[in-house]
């Protein structure tokens, strides 16, 4: 090349002169082995991504995320549960050997060495082939941490009665909330004998219903009290004929003033 021919002298450096467009190589000489990543690679996981969300914002609307009540520090008897992502990892922390002294072993140790393996499964699996019987350590590690995540999620929810949970602690809306008289005589008996389950506030928890905004009369709410109904046992009061009627009467007044 002669000098200056196709150069241009800036200072004592030397750039082409000849610019040349920021054209994608051309992969046609590797038919179905590889592609451009814009657009082509890009615009499929654009599509894929916008299937998957038109597909969960369906499932959110026709399923909305079900609500409980407010939570209450108080109420011993609610058992929380996680979100339906962690209900593996809830499940595997009632096994022995990952809860009481081994709890470590299941929050920290289990989880990282699974995720761990997974993290590694690339670099443990190095063959050229694409096809899963040619890569056999990376989908053998991730069908086995498939399948377990399944399993466990499955046992978790399994035991459990969604409806019955959902149904015993309903949320209660700002406009039904009633003022509770804490000084009412009636309202020492029911935190001797309801409160436990049915929540301070009359609430509800994950024993017993809401007693707010029930249709009962004042005789079927003491038939409840003394010979249950349901999932509520025979002989939960325990208390004298004039308590009874004291219960039954602040009950009966709270929802009054809820109807109200």
């Amino acid at each position: 090349m002669h000098k200056g021919k196709g150069m241009k002298f800036v200072g004592d450096s030397r750039i082409t002169a000849d610019r040349k467009p920021n054209v994608p190589k051309d992969y046609s000489e590797y038919p179905g082995r590889t592609e451009a990543f814009w657009p082509n690679f890009l615009l499929k996981e654009w599509l894929v991504g916008a299937v998957f969300l038109v597909g969960f914002l369906c499932l959110t609307l026709a399923h909305p995320s079900p609500l409980e009540g407010m939570a209450d520090p108080t109420n011993a008897s609610y058992i929380p549960l996680p979100d339906w992502y962690f209900l593996f990892l809830y499940e595997l922390l009632k096994y022995e050997f990952a809860s009481g002294d081994y709890t470590l072993m299941g929050i920290l140790v289990l989880p990282g060495i699974a995720f761990g393996a997974l993290l590694l499964a690339p670099f443990l699996d190095k063959g050229p082939g694409r096809r899963p019987h040619q890569r056999p350590i990376s989908v053998g590690m991730m069908l086995l941490a498939l399948a377990s995540v399944i399993w466990l999620t499955y046992e978790s929810a399994a035991n459990v009665d969604w409806e019955s949970r959902a149904e015993t602690n309903k949320p209660v809306p700002p406009g039904e909330q009633a003022e509770i008289d804490t000084e009412d005589p009636g309202y020492a008996v029911y935190e001797n004998s309801c409160l436990s389950c049915h929540g301070d506030n009359l609430q509800g928890g994950a024993a017993g219903p809401s007693l707010i905004g029930i249709d009962k009369s004042a005789e079927e709410i003491a038939t409840i009290a003394t010979e249950g109904i349901g999932s509520m046992p025979p002989d939960q009061f325990s208390g004298t004929d004039e308590e009874l009627q004291q219960l039954v009467d602040f009950i009966v007044s709270v929802n009054e003033e809820s109807g109200e």
